[in-house]
C-alpha cells in the first residue's frame, strides 16, 4: 500500500511539473509574440554620418560636404534594407553623390529628423543646404508604411482627391489673405502676381507627413529667391476626425481614425 501511495505521489508531481512546464512555454510564446508585435509598430532609426572630400573643389568651403543617412532597424534584415533605401537623401531629396563630387559641388549639408514613428508608420523630415549663385535649401517628407518597407503615396492612403483638395483650398486662401495683409507694406513685393497661380488641387497632392494628431499637407509657392522670406509655409495641418471621410478603410492611416 505504501508503495502505490507512493507511486500515486511521483505521478502528481510528474503532472505538475509538465503542467509548469506548458505555461512557461505558453508564457514565453505569448511573450515573443507581443515583443514580434510591438516591434513591427515601430523601427529603430539610427544616424549615420559622412563626410565627403571634393578632389577639384572649385573653392576653398567646397573641400567637403556633409551626409547624415537614417538606417533603419526592422524585423528582418532585408525589411531593414528596404526602409533604409525608402527613406535614404538619394530618394527622398533626389542626391546625387557622383554628380557633387564632381562638377555640381552645390551641397554643403543633408540631414533629418524623425517626426513619427508608432503604430506601423514611420514619417522622417529630410533637407539639404548649399550654395550655387546663392544659398539655397530643399526639404521634403517621406511615410513609410514599416511592415511592408515602402514609401506611402498620397494617393494610396486618401480617396475623394478632389473633395479633400477643396478642403485644403480653404486653408490656402486663408494663408493667401494673410500674407497678402503683410505684403501690403513691402514696396518690392507684388501679391496679385505673386500668387496668381497658387491654386491647390488634386495634383498637388505630392507630399504630406503624420503625427499623433493628423496629417499635414504641404505646397510650395515657388517664390523667386529674392521675395522667400515673404513666403507663406504652404504647410496645412488637419485632425484626424476632420479627414476621417478621405482616408482610406483599406489604407495604412486607417488605423487612426478606427
Amino acid at each position: 500500500m505504501r508503495f502505490r501511495v507512493a507511486e500515486h505521489g511521483s505521478e502528481q508531481a510528474i503532472d505538475r511539473a509538465h503542467n509548469m512546464k506548458t505555461t512557461k512555454l505558453i508564457f514565453f510564446a505569448v511573450l515573443a509574440f507581443s515583443c514580434s508585435a510591438v516591434t513591427a509598430q515601430t523601427v529603430t532609426i539610427t544616424p549615420k554620418k559622412t563626410i565627403y572630400r571634393r578632389p577639384k573643389p572649385e573653392v576653398d568651403f567646397k573641400r567637403t560636404f556633409t551626409v547624415r543617412r537614417p538606417v533603419a532597424k526592422a524585423a528582418t534584415p532585408a525589411l531593414s534594407r528596404k526602409i533604409t533605401l525608402a527613406i535614404s537623401p538619394e530618394k527622398v531629396l533626389e542626391l546625387n553623390i557622383r554628380e557633387e563630387m564632381g562638377e555640381s559641388q552645390w551641397l554643403e549639408e543633408a540631414d533629418y529628423k524623425v517626426l513619427f514613428n508608432q503604430n506601423g508608420v514611420l514619417c522622417i523630415e529630410q533637407w539639404m543646404t548649399g550654395t550655387a549663385a546663392y544659398p539655397d535649401s530643399s526639404t521634403k517628407r517621406v511615410v513609410v508604411d514599416i511592415a511592408k518597407g515602402v514609401t506611402v503615396l498620397p494617393a494610396v492612403v486618401f480617396k475623394d482627391l478632389p473633395a479633400f483638395a477643396k478642403l485644403v483650398k480653404k486653408s490656402q486662401d486663408a494663408e493667401i489673405a494673410a500674407a497678402k495683409k503683410e505684403m501690403k507694406s513691402d514696396p518690392d513685393a507684388n501679391p496679385e502676381e505673386l500668387f496668381e497661380q497658387a491654386n491647390f488641387t488634386p495634383d498637388d497632392f505630392t507630399e504630406f507627413s503624420v503625427d499623433a494628431n493628423g496629417v499635414t499637407i504641404y505646397y510650395d509657392y515657388g517664390f523667386p529667391h529674392v521675395l522667400e522670406a515673404l513666403q507663406p509655409s504652404g504647410e496645412y495641418h488637419f485632425t484626424w476626425m476632420e479627414i476621417k471621410q478621405f482616408v482610406r478603410a483599406d489604407g495604412l492611416l486607417a488605423r487612426f481614425v478606427r
